[in-house]
């Protein structure tokens, strides 16, 4: 009876623990500040700055998301000249992000923001190459 208990405390635990872990995956504005705010010592004159473009970057995220969601929910398929329009979107407002952010940090900053990015990119692709394992 004990090692029934003692199992069944666990398997709840573990089911907490991993839906803690699921939704903590997010970030959010605050978060993203946050970790830039200590990665690249930012000024509370940066930090201001860089906040409503952070949550400009998310609401267009969102938003993006949104639309591929209802886009998948009706069963239809954006074609390719579509996709290639949002993509071009994509990296064009990716550009701007990086043009604004440039003007708002010094270069030693900027340079570390675009290291941060380049491995933030490489470890995306990475778990995208281990689902589609």
């Amino acid at each position: 009876m004990k090692k029934i208990v003692t199992i069944l405390v666990l398997v709840i635990a573990f089911t907490f623990t991993a839906q803690a872990q699921r939704n903590g995956g997010k970030p959010s504005t605050e978060k993203m500040l946050k970790k830039m705010t200590t990665d690249l010592n930012l000024t509370a004159d940066q930090q201001n700055e860089i906040k409503p473009l952070l949550e400009e970057q998310m609401a267009d995220r969102q938003a993006s998301m949104e639309k591929r969601k209802a886009q998948q929910d009706s069963g239809e398929k954006p074609s390719k000249e579509e996709r290639q329009q949002l993509n071009a979107e994509r990296k064009e407002k990716a550009a701007a992000f990086n043009t604004k952010m440039e003007s708002i940090l010094d270069k030693e900053q900027f340079a570390k923001f675009e290291a941060m990015a380049k491995e933030k990119k490489g470890n995306t692709e990475k778990k995208g190459k281990k689902k589609k394992n």
